[in-house]
C-alpha cells in the first residue's frame, strides 16, 4: 500500500514528527510504501475561495507546491495526518493543505482513501483530543475514507516525554497493522 504521510509539525524534531517516525518504521516493515511529506515546511498559500478549482480538479490559480503534493496524494491509497494540538485542532501548516484539497474533493473520494491520525498534545486532560478527534471523524466521512486508526499523545509535551510515553509504540503497532486492500494494495 502507497501511505502518504501529511507532517504539519513546524517543529522538525517535535513529538508529532516523533510519532510519525515510528509509525512508518512499523509501515515500512510490513511491507508499504511511504511518501513523507512535509507540510509544514512546504511553499503552500491558504486557499482564497475563489472556485477557480470549481472543487472538481481544475488547475488552481495558486502557484506552490500544493500542485505537486495533491498528485502525491491522490497516488496514494492512504493519507496520515500528524499535528501536534494547536487549541484543540492541526496545525495551520496542515489545515492549509487540507483545505487547499477541496479543490480535489471528488477525486478523493473516489479513491476511497484509508486514513489515520496522528497527535500529540501537551495536555493530558480527558478533554483534550475531542475537537480534533471531531474534526478528524468529520473529514473522513465527508470525503468517504476508511479510518484505520488514530493516535492521540496526551502529555507529550516534550520530546523526552513522548519517547517515555506508551504513544511511540502505539504508533509503531499502527503502522505494522495496516494490511493491504482487497486489491493488493
Amino acid at each position: 500500500m502507497r501511505i502518504a504521510v501529511l507532517r504539519g509539525s513546524p517543529r522538525k524534531n517535535g513529538s508529532s514528527n516523533l510519532l510519525a517516525d515510528h509509525f512508518i518504521r512499523g509501515a515500512e516493515e510490513v511491507g508499504h510504501e511511504i511518501v513523507d511529506i512535509d507540510v509544514a515546511h512546504a511553499d503552500i498559500h491558504p486557499c482564497i475561495g475563489c472556485k477557480a478549482c470549481e472543487f472538481n480538479g481544475k488547475p488552481c490559480v495558486l502557484t506552490d507546491e500544493m500542485t505537486e503534493i495533491k498528485a502525491k496524494i491522490l497516488s496514494a491509497d492512504m493519507v496520515v495526518f500528524v499535528t501536534p494540538l494547536y487549541y484543540f485542532g492541526m496545525s495551520a501548516q496542515l489545515k492549509m493543505c487540507v483545505d487547499r484539497c477541496c479543490a480535489v474533493a471528488r477525486q478523493l473520494t473516489q479513491r476511497r482513501l484509508k486514513s489515520a491520525l496522528i497527535v500529540s498534545a501537551w495536555n493530558d486532560d480527558d478533554w483534550t483530543m475531542t475537537a480534533i478527534e471531531s474534526h478528524y471523524q468529520t473529514l473522513c466521512r465527508y470525503i468517504e475514507m476508511e479510518d484505520q486508526g488514530m493516535i492521540l499523545g496526551t502529555g507529550c509535551g516534550t520530546v523526552e516525554q513522548t519517547s517515555r510515553s506508551r504513544f511511540p509504540q502505539m504508533a509503531y503497532e499502527l503502522g505494522r497493522s495496516l494490511v493491504p486492500d482487497r486489491s493488493g494494495r
